[in-house]
């Protein structure tokens, strides 16, 4: 194959002759006045290792995003929002099941397979529900585009096998490390890039990614279409074409490279809502846009990626677990508000996507529809208890219930309490004062969990 030029490149992925859009030539607004109303689009954007406060809407000072921030102003930004693990594959297998660490299938990033000793990736099985097959019954058109970490090739986890129509991007966390790879998954076959082969570094992946997206929207832009993008940027490696518009500032290399990443998905969400509005679909379309896990890095001194919050990625403090998240749909989801009540995590994804769509969820998920919350109604939500489990270096737990966090760091530790109303920074343990609020985790704890035989707890 040789090198592709843009255009040949979206014939390519799209798996045919790229469709043209012409200004103005949309039809989506008209309507019969009997119709039914018509579905929404959904987009959801997910960065990668991005931090809680690497956002300018989120208090970040250095990383200009004024795309997302304006996504914000027109959106709702919530800021009780977690993510479904402390790292990749197990935070991407909550939100596309709906069930959180303690009952998803991908509960780390590689688990026990075989015998003792014996790790690796671990897929998705064919009776486990996501929200593409969720959001399918409803006629939904489903595409992915960016790192996926819930099946290897061949496997039942491979996304054309759970519920997507298309699929380009990276299938192994591990191989998404590099942003010039020799290759990318296009549905299930390997789609080589020839201007990253032989040593190469002319074909950037996030680009290719963006160029994916745009043209699956162009595409589908009849509706109704679920693009799930999970975008790599900002994870190590730091790679990147160039660290404009941070080359000049006097922080380590890395860093700049980090901004770097940020601003340019920003500038990539950007060119995607640009588009809604090109083809009059904008008001049609709810966006979302989060991270996948907590900060790999604080940055601490400069960027400050975590924040007020504790910890960072692989932490159970909210510093691995917290989220940004915003979502934004004219004239349904209240602009210009900060919404600061609603507690909720990946799990409740599906739930309410289910809603939105007008379709039964699977029975035994964790999460619940916070539809009403989305849409700017008043909805209780942390009358209940969301759960996190992580086994690197040892078996560690987190639960959330009302302003309550609690935190068993190991499994031969008494658990931890902290009151996030009153120290969002986790400085002060208040477990010996509140025994019967810990006795109350303590029997949760009890029916939390079923155990699996890729993650045992040791």
């Amino acid at each position: 194959m040789k090198n592709l030029n843009r255009r040949q490149f979206l014939n390519v992925i799209a798996g045919g002759a790229a469709a043209a859009t012409l200004p103005g030539c949309a039809t989506g607004r008209s309507k019969s006045a009997n119709a039914k109303p018509k579905l929404p689009n959904i987009i959801f954007i997910m960065a990668d290792d991005m931090g809680y406060a690497d956002l300018g809407c989120y208090g970040q000072r250095h990383i200009k995003t004024p795309n997302i921030d304006q996504l914000a102003e027109e959106g709702t930004r919530f800021t009780q929002c977690y993510t479904g693990s402390t790292v990749c594959a197990p935070s991407r297998s909550v939100l596309m099941t709906g069930q959180h660490t303690g009952h998803t299938r991908v509960r780390g990033n590689k688990g026990r397979v075989g015998g003792v000793g014996s790790e690796r990736r671990v897929p998705l099985q064919p009776q486990d529900i996501t929200v593409a097959e969720v959001l399918k019954k409803a006629g939904y058109s489903t595409g992915i585009t960016g790192k996926w970490g819930l099946g290897e090739p061949e496997t039942t986890g491979v996304p054309n096998r759970q519920g997507f129509d298309e699929w380009f991007g990276y299938l192994n966390q591990a191989k998404a490390h590099s942003y010039y790879p020799p290759y990318l998954w296009k549905n299930e076959q390997k789609f080589i890039l020839e201007g990253n082969q032989n040593g190469q570094r002319k074909q950037y992946s996030h680009d290719l990614m963006t160029d994916f997206a745009l043209d699956f929207v162009r595409r589908h832009k009849s509706g109704p279409f679920f693009l799930y993008v999970p975008y790599t940027i900002p994870h190590a490696k730091y790679e990147i074409p160039s660290t404009d518009p941070y080359t000049n500032e006097s922080w380590p290399k890395d860093a700049k490279v980090h901004a770097a990443m940020i601003t340019l998905m920003d500038r990539d969400v950007g060119r995607i809502m640009s588009l809604l509005k090109d083809l009059w679909i904008d008001d049609q379309t709810l966006v979302f846009f989060c991270s996948d896990n907590g900060a790999a890095k604080r940055w601490e001194g400069i960027f400050d990626s975590s924040g007020p919050l504790r910890g960072r990625k692989r932490d159970m403090y909210e510093g691995g677990i917290r989220t940004p998240m915003i979502a934004r749909w004219p004239a349904k989801v209240p602009a210009d508000r900060v919404n600061r009540t609603t507690v909720w995590y990946f799990a409740d994804l599906l739930p309410t996507l289910a809603d939105l769509a007008g379709v039964q969820p699977p029975a035994d998920i964790d999460g619940i529809s916070i539809l009403p919350a989305i849409l700017g109604k008043k909805q209780t939500t942390d009358n209940r208890f969301l759960y996190w489990e992580f086994y690197e270096s040892g078996f560690k737990q987190a639960v959330r219930w009302r302003n309550y966090k609690a935190v068993r760091p190991a499994i031969e530790k008494p658990i931890e309490l902290y009151d996030l109303d009153k120290d969002l920074a986790e400085t002060t343990n208040i477990a010996a004062q509140n025994p019967k609020i810990v006795a109350k985790f303590e029997n949760y704890l009890k029916t939390a969990r079923t155990e699996s035989p890729n993650w045992p707890v040791k």
